[in-house]
């Protein structure tokens, strides 16, 4: 079977970290060109992502892993060309830029793939099993790390549509609403934004869930300094305990670390996008977002010290 050519536009960390070396260790893939601004890549690389669409010979997919405030152009350009399409995380800015790329591709008949790359990891199905059927006494999401360690330098992430500590928040709300066993709502969003950013840099957030029997509570931040705190602590009512660490690499239940083996969250992702484009189907759930779009609706904001870009 012939490899599936794709590119990859918009070529910063994630994609040079992530996405090249998984595309490399799957032989369904053939990269076959980049797109950045910055010029920087795997050949041939590209300035403008227009010139690639029309140099590219024999294109059959992309992978969008640039900032989300201009995914929205790029994919339905794409789906326009037949292209079938993988969205880095979060797809888009807004719930309805995703809902109208997802009736594009349905409308064109090629595969649209918003992934969540936090969800890969193998201990997410065994805590929702864990979870399933249960009432829930607590949870506490802390998703705390250095945005200068993480995006450094990236102006982008403080702008309208960047998301700021959203943009790795949502990587938990994407487990959350995974394992989860049951419909989870923002009940209130006290968000910390600097002075000269548009976007927060903190949010403590409280949820409500028919299935809650006490405090849902989520706290983002990117002012840590001291190493990451990525963990996920629910306790059900009847008294067992399910605790995701390192953003889900790690899971306990009731205390014992589960023995979990994997490929790896971005090789499962292009597994996975082998699947939907063989199937001729599309992935788009929207619940992370639409719980980011939640917190800005219910939120209260402070003015807090401004932050060095």
């Amino acid at each position: 079977m012939k490899p599936i050519k794709i590119a990859i536009i918009g070529y910063g960390k994630i994609a040079a970290d992530q996405h090249v070396p998984s595309l490399a260790g799957n032989p369904r893939f053939e990269l076959v060109a980049t797109s950045s601004r910055s010029g920087q890549g795997v050949e041939p690389i590209f300035v403008d992502w227009r010139e690639l669409l029309d140099k590219a010979e024999g294109l059959e997919a992309v992978a969008i892993t640039t900032p989300p405030s201009v995914r929205h152009e790029i994919a339905a350009t794409c789906i326009e060309k037949g292209l079938h399409v993988l969205l880095e995380k979060p797809p888009a800015v807004t719930l309805s830029e995703i809902d109208d790329l997802a009736s594009l591709a349905e409308a064109k008949g090629v595969t649209l793939y918003a992934t969540w790359h936090s969800r890969h990891n193998p201990s997410v199905p065994v805590a929702a099993e864990a979870l399933a059927g249960k009432r829930i006494a607590s949870m506490q999401i802390s998703w705390q790390e250095d945005v200068h360690k993480w995006h450094p330098g990236q102006q982008w992430i403080w702008e309208a549509g960047g998301f700021g500590v959203f943009d790795p928040g949502i990587n938990a709300f994407s487990i959350v609403t995974a394992i989860f066993p049951g419909a989870l709502f923002v009940r209130s969003a006290d968000l910390s934004v600097p002075s000269n950013a548009q976007t927060p840099i903190a949010a403590e957030i409280d949820f409500a869930s028919e299935v809650a029997d006490g405090a849902l509570h989520a706290s983002l931040d990117f002012r840590r300094t001291e190493g990451e705190e990525w963990t996920i602590d629910i306790r059900t009512s009847d008294g067992r305990t399910v605790l995701l660490e390192d953003g889900g690499a790690r899971l306990f239940i009731d205390g014992e670390e589960q023995n979990l083996a994997g490929a790896g969250e971005y090789p499962d992702i292009y597994r996975e996008f082998v699947d939907l484009i063989d199937e001729r189907r599309s992935s788009v759930d929207v619940r992370p977002l639409r719980l980011v779009a939640d917190c800005y609706l219910t939120a209260s904001q402070r003015k807090v010290e401004p932050i060095t870009m």
